[in-house]
This record gives structure tokens, C-alpha cells and sequence, in this order.
């Protein structure tokens, strides 16, 4: 979740949005997830009841929206970008582990297109990660500004040195 909650903070900020109810909306997405392991089409409904009063609807909206599974349709910039940067870390883990590269910094932008392209990563992971278009970022200055939004974030934390 901090991992999301880093590339949603990129996000707003490329995008001139509210950074503070981005990087929350990232924090918290999968605050469920534990919940809702055996009923995934719940998973982001009970995390939205959870944090219901405590943030905004369109930061609830969003986590509705970011699991396909749910059948809540993303509509809005925010609902779009969690979905990205949720399915983008996904495909950061998916690099990691195919490349053995157990440090994020090895992780280059040519390494997350072979692997994008590659027929085992799940389609479903795809699609979301094309959701970057819907918010005007290419494929390529997409996975360019999450990996820079990790290794922001990984500094700061002193993660993954």
C-alpha cells in the first residue's frame, strides 16, 4: 500500500490534483484486503464502509472502483489513476521477481516493458495499467514516474538501499 500511496502522490502532483487525498486514497485501498481474501468481489466495498465519514466520497469512489471485480465503473481521474498505479505495482513485483532483482532501484523502464508485453502477465493487470492513457500519460512516462515515485519514496524510508 505505500508503494501505491507513493505513485498516487506522483500522480497528483503531475496531474495538479490534491496530493494529500491521493496519497491517502493509496494508503488505504487495501485496507480490506485481508477482510474480503474469500469474496473478491467485496474487495475496496468494505474498505469504502470502513472509511466511510473519515474521507471524502470521491476518495471512497475510488477505492470502490479499483478492483474490476467489484463491477463499480472508474469514472472520475482519481478512480483511473488508483486502478494504474495499483496493476503498475503489480507489474514493478512481477519484474522483481522474473529478473531477480530484489531491489526496486535495478528495476529500469525497458525491464517493465518486456515484462508488460510478456503473454504470462495477466491481462487484467494490463488493462488497468493502460488506464494511464485515460489520464494522458503514455506507457512509458507512466512506468518512468512510478519507478521515480519509489525511489523518492524508498529514500525517505531508507527502504531498498
Amino acid at each position: 500500500m505505500i508503494a501505491v500511496s507513493a505513485i498516487m502522490k506522483e500522480l497528483a502532483e503531475r496531474l495538479h490534483m490534491d496530493v494529500e487525498k491521493w496519497e491517502l486514497v493509496g494508503l488505504l485501498h487495501d485496507l480490506d484486503y485481508e477482510k474480503t481474501l474469500s469474496e473478491k468481489s467485496k474487495h475496496g466495498m468494505v474498505a469504502s464502509e470502513m472509511l466511510k465519514g473519515k474521507l471524502p466520497e470521491e476518495c471512497l469512489q475510488a477505492i470502490r472502483a479499483h478492483d474490476h471485480r467489484t463491477g463499480v465503473k472508474s469514472e472520475s481521474v482519481m478512480d483511473k489513476a488508483l486502478i494504474a498505479a495499483d496493476c503498475v505495482w503489480g507489474l514493478i513485483l512481477r519484474t522483481a521477481w522474473a529478473t531477480s532483482s530484489t531491489k526496486i532501484r535495478q528495476i529500469e523502464v525497458d525491464m517493465l516493458k518486456d515484462m508488460f508485453r510478456d503473454a504470462s502477465f495477466p491481462e487484467f493487470l494490463k488493462n488497468g495499467i493502460m488506464m494511464c492513457r485515460e489520464i494522458n500519460l503514455t506507457l512509458e512516462e507512466f512506468f518512468k514516474l512510478a519507478l521515480e515515485s519509489l525511489h523518492k519514496e524508498w529514500t525517505i524510508y531508507k527502504i531498498d538501499q
